[in-house]
């Protein structure tokens, strides 16, 4: 297994590109949602990536405290079609949490996730700070994880 996470600056073009297309063909084509997927938070942000064969198979970008929350925040959390079912939603998770905790000292995590995806989150120790509101045409909820409470 290939999990590696890259800052902006470390980003060649082509795994940018790979980024960005598995993005925009799971968030904007498959679920039919076209919203703005370059949002300006990708410059300042971790990208986690698991890659397999030349081919990005799970993604999700960490975002640090103070810039799209107080808290520090993951989003963009994604898994290529033919790549689910395989656990790499619950270890990009995961390596996701970890990663928070250990390099930035977070105690909290803050996400934005899909209402359907609420129990997966939960299972993680998130808890909804929200109530469902609609974002771009999907029901979404604001979570978070605080790390005391594991």
């Amino acid at each position: 297994m290939n999990w590696e996470t890259y800052h902006f600056d470390e980003l060649t073009a082509s795994k940018l590109y790979d980024f960005l297309k598995l993005r925009v063909d799971v968030f904007v084509v498959e679920q039919n949602c076209p919203y703005p997927e370059l949002d300006g938070l990708d410059q300042g942000s971790v990208h986690l990536a698991y890659t397999e064969n030349g081919q990005t198979l799970a993604y999700a970008r960490l975002v640090p405290a103070g810039i799209k929350y107080e808290l520090p925040s993951i989003g963009r959390v994604i898994v290529h079609p033919s790549a689910r079912s395989r656990g790499l939603a619950k270890e990009l998770i995961t390596k996701a949490m970890d990663y928070i905790v250990a390099e930035w000292q977070a105690n909290e995590i803050q996400l934005q996730g899909q209402v359907y995806l609420q129990n997966f989150y939960e299972s993680f120790g998130f808890l909804p700070i929200s109530d469902a509101y609609d974002e771009d045409g999907i029901p979404h909820v604001d979570m978070k994880f605080t790390k005391n409470k594991m």
